[in-house]
This record gives C-alpha cells, sequence and structure tokens, in this order.
C-alpha cells in the first residue's frame, strides 16, 4: 500500500508541474492581462465607480445587503461567501510559503498576478449572471460550467466541445472540493488547535462536521447568513493584528519595500548584480500564490457570485474586482508586511510558524493562540464556500436530488481530514484546483467579446450617462434568445 501511495505522488508531482508550471501561469495572467486591454483598464479608469458600487455601496445602499427574494442572496452575501472561500490558510500559510521560497520580490509579483487577476475575476462574474439559469426549486445556477456550455454552443466550430469542457470543469471542481476546501482545511484547523489549545484532532473534526452540517444542509441562503457576519469579524480581527505589528515595526516598512522591489527584478545585493534564477523564483511564487489565494482564472467564486440578486452582470462583476484586491492586496499584504517587517524570515521557519513568529513580536507568547484562531476562522469559511461550489457542479452533473448525497459526503470527508496526514492530499487537491482552471480560460477568452459588449452597454447606460441607441443588453431575468445572442456574438 505505501508503494501505491508513493507511486500516486510520483505521477502527481508530474502532472502538478506540467499543471502549474510556468506555461500555465502564463495563461493566467496573460487572460488578465486581455481583458483588461479589452475592457480599456476598466479596473483603474473606473475605479472610483467600482468603489462606489461596492465597498462604500455596503454602507450606503440598503439593496446591497438587503434582499426580499428568498431564493437569492444580498449582493454582499455573495461577496462574503466568495472571499469566504477565498481567504483561508493560503492568506497566511501561502504567503509565508511564497517568500520563504521566493523572497521578498515575491510579494510584487503577488500585487501583479492580483491587479490583472482582477479582471479575469471581473469577466468571469459578468458571464456568470448572463448565463445563469434558474434550477427546478426556483434558486439561481450559475458558473463557468454554464457559460461554458450555453455560451461556447453559440460559437462558430465550439459547438460539440462545449458540454464535455463544461462537464470537465464540474467534475474537477467536484473532486477539489474534497481536497483544497475541506480535508486540506480542516486539518490545518486540527494542527492549529492542537498545537496551540491540546484539543485532539478528532475532536476537532466532529465539532466541525456538526457546526458546517447545520450551515451547510441549509442552501445558499444559510451559507450566505453566516459568512456575511464571520468573514467581516474575522477579516477585521486580523488586518487589526498586523498593523498592530506593523505600528510596532514602522521604521521598517521603507526598508520592506526596498527589499519587495529588489527582489522583483533579481538584484543581488551581495553580487552587486541581476540574478535570473531569483528572478524566476520570486515571478513563479509570486504568480502562484497569487492565483492560489483570489483564486482568480479558477472559475470557483462566480458559482457564489451567480447566486445574487443583482440584475445588472457588470454590478456583480465590480464586486470580483473588490474581492480580488481585498484578498490579495490587502490580506495578503498584510501577511507579508508582517514577516518582513519584524525578521521573521531570518528564523528559517516556514508556513504557520513563520507567521507565529512573526505575530510573537506584537503578541508575545499569545502568538500562536492568535494565528491558530485566525486559521480557524479563515479555514472554516473557506470550508463552508467551497462546500457550496461542490454543490452546485453537482447539481449541474447529476441534477438538485443528488446534491444532497454530496453534502453528506462532504461532511464525513470532514471528520477524515481532521485525522489524516494530508501531504499527498494537498499536492492533489493543488493539481485538481489547476485543472478547472484550463475549461474555464477557455471559456473566458472565446467569450472575452461577450463580455466587452455587456461592459460597453452598462457603461453607456449607467456611467457616461449616455443613453444607448440600442436597446440595453439581456437582463439577468429574461430569457437568452436568437435576437439577443446575434447582438452580444456579432462583434466577438
Amino acid at each position: 500500500m505505501e508503494n501505491l501511495f508513493v507511486t500516486i505522488a510520483a505521477i502527481n508531482d508530474k502532472i502538478n508541474s506540467i499543471v502549474w508550471g510556468i506555461p500555465m501561469l502564463v495563461l493566467i495572467i496573460s487572460t488578465g492581462v486581455y481583458m483588461t486591454v479589452r475592457t480599456n483598464f476598466f479596473q483603474v479608469t473606473k475605479a472610483k465607480y467600482v468603489n462606489q458600487e461596492t465597498f462604500f455601496a455596503i454602507f450606503t445602499k440598503k439593496s446591497v445587503t438587503k434582499t426580499d427574494d428568498k431564493k437569492s442572496i444580498s449582493q454582499f452575501q455573495a461577496l462574503s461567501t466568495a472571499l469566504a472561500a477565498t481567504i483561508g490558510t493560503g492568506n497566511i500559510a501561502g504567503v509565508a510559503s511564497a517568500i520563504t521560497i521566493g523572497g521578498p520580490g515575491a510579494v510584487f509579483w503577488m500585487w501583479v498576478s492580483a491587479f490583472f487577476g482582477m479582471m479575469t475575476n471581473y469577466s468571469e462574474n459578468v458571464l456568470g449572471i448572463f448565463y445563469r439559469r434558474k434550477n427546478d426549486r426556483n434558486e439561481w445556477s450559475g458558473g463557468a460550467m454554464y457559460y461554458i456550455e450555453q455560451g461556447l454552443k453559440e460559437k462558430a466550430g465550439f459547438r460539440h466541445v462545449a458540454k464535455p469542457l463544461a462537464v470537465t470543469f464540474s467534475i474537477f471542481c467536484v473532486l477539489a472540493s474534497f481536497g483544497i476546501g475541506n480535508m486540506t482545511q480542516v486539518n490545518s484547523i486540527a494542527g492549529a488547535l492542537n498545537g496551540s489549545f491540546g484539543i485532539k484532532p478528532i475532536v476537532t473534526g466532529i465539532t466541525i462536521a456538526v457546526i458546517s452540517s447545520l450551515v451547510i444542509v441549509g442552501g445558499i441562503k444559510r451559507i450566505g447568513q453566516v459568512t456575511e457576519k464571520i468573514v467581516p469579524f474575522m477579516a477585521l480581527a486580523y488586518i487589526l493584528g498586523t498593523i498592530f505589528i506593523l505600528i510596532n515595526n514602522f521604521n521598517q516598512i521603507p526598508e520592506v519595500f526596498a527589499s519587495i522591489f529588489k527582489g522583483a527584478f533579481g538584484f543581488d545585493a551581495v553580487a552587486g548584480g541581476i540574478s535570473g534564477t531569483l528572478i524566476k523564483q520570486a515571478v513563479t511564487m509570486g504568480f502562484k500564490r497569487g492565483v492560489f489565494s483570489n483564486e482568480a482564472g479558477l472559475g470557483s467564486s462566480v458559482m457564489v457570485h451567480s447566486s445574487s440578486d443583482v440584475k445588472e452582470p457588470v454590478i456583480q462583476g465590480m464586486w470580483g474586482i473588490f474581492e480580488v484586491f481585498f484578498d490579495t492586496i490587502i490580506v495578503c499584504t498584510l501577511t507579508a508586511f508582517t514577516v518582513l517587517s519584524t525578521g521573521a524570515l531570518e528564523t528559517g521557519l516556514a508556513g504557520v510558524p513563520l507567521v507565529s513568529a512573526a505575530f510573537s513580536h506584537g503578541f508575545g507568547d499569545l502568538a500562536g493562540k492568535f494565528v491558530s484562531l485566525a486559521i480557524l476562522l479563515f479555514a472554516f469559511s473557506t470550508v463552508l464556500g467551497w462546500s457550496f461550489y461542490g454543490t452546485k457542479a453537482t447539481e449541474y452533473l447529476f441534477g438538485t436530488k443528488y446534491t444532497i448525497v454530496y453534502k453528506v459526503l462532504f461532511i464525513i470527508f470532514i471528520v477524515v481530514g481532521s485525522t489524516m496526514s494530508l501531504d499527498l492530499a494537498w499536492n492533489i487537491s493543488d493539481t485538481l484546483n489547476g485543472l478547472m482552471a484550463i475549461p474555464n480560460l477557455i471559456g473566458v477568452l472565446l467569450l472575452s467579446g461577450t463580455v466587452v459588449n455587456i461592459t460597453k452597454d452598462y457603461v453607456n447606460r449607467n456611467i457616461k450617462n449616455v443613453k444607448s441607441k440600442k436597446e440595453p443588453l439581456l437582463s439577468a431575468y429574461e430569457d437568452i434568445n436568437a435576437e439577443h445572442s446575434k447582438y452580444v456574438f456579432e462583434n466577438n
């Protein structure tokens, strides 16, 4: 049996090196660059409007945080659930690993991946809302599998591959949900609580399984209600903790910036030259951890964004921009600055222990407990978010009546994940996560014209205050018909 696991691990390592190799990272980033250019740098030129319709709207528009639709969730709940799935152990351990392997320069390339990833996530959400459907329970069902199937079958030459690509994405999503969205997260929680509080892993697993079942079985409405309370609290607590550390090490901030930019371009302080190896490590780890953290390009968070009660695809697209910005530019950056400003990198530690060492500069002996509780909240919320992704993928593959089977299995695997060694599970999960990106990016790139047309239409009607001569593009509450489809695709 041991030889079997060794063989599986070896095969997976080879697949993983291909899936998450330079070509894949280039594909993901280039998709973001392509959509950024095609939308005229929307995340920059419309930044003020994006903020007004997202972050500031949380405090000024009641319709953003509340919904009267019993079968959908509010825009803020959709964001909270998406952030619940993306803000996880990757924001702590992932960032620490990126810096350990790729050096401080990896942080710069994380920023680059996030900047362009904003428009990848924007495009996914626009397509998600545009192509979503009501299921037999009158709930919204959307995601990469729907815009891949519905969108590509309208494209000449792609009709016959549309369904297979959508099915492939859904299968990888279901499998990944048990790994990266379940067992690996719960295992991180169990390990952290056992190390800091002496709680046995099996106790942690059973407890999380029971609590999760009360939320997961309730569907997206209950998940949204829970995440909109957990996510703001956990994010605020963690951000305040990192800011406290940074205030204590305020004089180190200029040096941190200098180390990031020097490392990003391979300047070797010792040799006084430029190192190609350092550049490659910094770029690879920065892009890889940036993508892992915000999931832009994987086609995952669009599934929950599609459950929003919003009517305009562009509105939910802007929430996608904010999601990536908050996850990577805010949370990941604060983690990186905490590690780099405290000198913890010199301890030789990696992952969670490295972050705990950094927090010890401000929290002393309480650092380990603080980081453990942060991992508890981050990872638990990730479990809730990914349970929904797996549910929607299962619904697409087998129908709504089989989603309860998936939910039961998902809850059982929570207990399993808390008690087993998951090095192999982590690696396989990474591979499956990456494989989700391939059909999704194909869909986004081939449907880029649709995104551009929808964006132009919205800008003309709502931002430029110029009345469009053409009819507004399809509202999310209308059926897609041939006339609208012709209008959307004629400029592709």
